[in-house]
């Protein structure tokens, strides 16, 4: 089976994308188009332009060359012990949030930003999945779709409830060495590595705590609980054997696991300045887990660990 459509480089390209046309809006547009509508109406609009031009591309540069064939599935939910799906929450988890932003800024009401913002990256991941499915190579996948429908759900039950994230999905990544054994499918560059090898990402739930609790309550606002979830060992998706020049590699001897961590994090967010800029970038950089101490659970081996920087 051939590795599926970059999902990684589709969403990033994405939230850079929305990111991008909602600060031009605000500094371009927001003298000249002090109206409601006239914000509305150029969300929605750039945002239709947007998705179309970015679904014509990548089918033009991804999937244009593989056969086609008629609507169908694919079974990979055993994969990757399911590194690729919390990969699907996030990337639709932070759309959903830069949805949300631009159509609040746009006017629209705080149920209508929540449930439609919220739900753009369900809507550009189907798109995604669509083009999957028609592909003979691949195939739609429940899984993905089930992810894709939790990360949504995660930014706009929040939003709902407390017009805030409480609960963020972070990232963070560290090199790994079985890059280097099978670089064709893990990244030949360290960008490549840092979208295509799980075997460095971690995904964190990370929570404020100071949100649950008392206003007048001393608990630091900037101060998070994180937990999270990786793996390690793989050089394939599945049994870690694969074939390179018609010659089946066999690196089942190397351990695949589950691994699970506890640490302190960061939420950038709720650090007070005054400076516009620095606001912005705070809230960009969110996506990411701070490093910081932390305790690890290697599921094969029954093992904790302890990391004076846990990435």
């Amino acid at each position: 089976m051939q590795p599926k459509a970059p999902f990684w480089g589709n969403a990033i390209m994405f939230i850079l994308l929305f990111v991008s046309l909602s600060s031009q809006a605000q500094t371009q547009v927001s003298d000249s188009l002090t109206k409601v509508k006239q914000r509305k109406t150029f969300v929605l609009a750039g945002n239709a332009v947007a998705y179309s031009a970015s679904m014509y591309g990548l089918y033009n540069l991804w999937y244009k060359d593989y056969p086609l064939t008629s609507f169908h599935f694919h079974n990979d939910n055993k994969d990757w012990f399911q590194m690729d799906k919390v990969g699907h929450a996030y990337s639709c988890y932070y759309e959903g949030v830069v949805g949300i932003d631009m159509l609040k800024w746009a006017g629209f009401s705080h149920k209508t930003a929540s449930i439609l913002g919220g739900s753009y990256g369900f809507f550009i991941q189907t798109g995604i999945e669509i083009f999957d499915g028609f592909s003979e190579k691949w195939g739609a996948s429940t899984g993905d779709i089930v992810a894709n429908t939790i990360g949504s759900g995660m930014v706009i039950s929040q939003s709902l409830l407390w017009d805030e994230q409480r609960v963020w999905m972070k990232l963070s990544y560290q090199p790994t060495r079985y890059a280097n054994i099978r670089p064709e499918l893990l990244g030949t560059s360290d960008i490549e590595r840092l979208f295509k090898d799980y075997n460095g990402q971690t995904y964190w739930l990370s929570g404020n705590v100071k949100s649950f609790l008392r206003n007048d309550h001393p608990f630091p606002e900037w101060l998070n609980i994180a937990v999270g979830y990786g793996i390690d060992g793989f050089v394939s998706s599945d049994d870690n054997t694969f074939e390179r020049n018609n010659t089946v590699l066999d690196y089942r001897h190397i351990p695949q696991a589950r691994q699970f961590y506890l640490a302190p994090d960061i939420d950038l967010t709720r650090i007070k300045t005054d400076n516009k800029a620095l606001r912005i970038s705070f809230r960009l950089l969110n996506c990411i887990k701070f490093p910081l101490p932390g305790l690890s659970y290697n599921a094969q081996n029954r093992k904790f660990g302890f990391n004076l920087i846990q990435f």
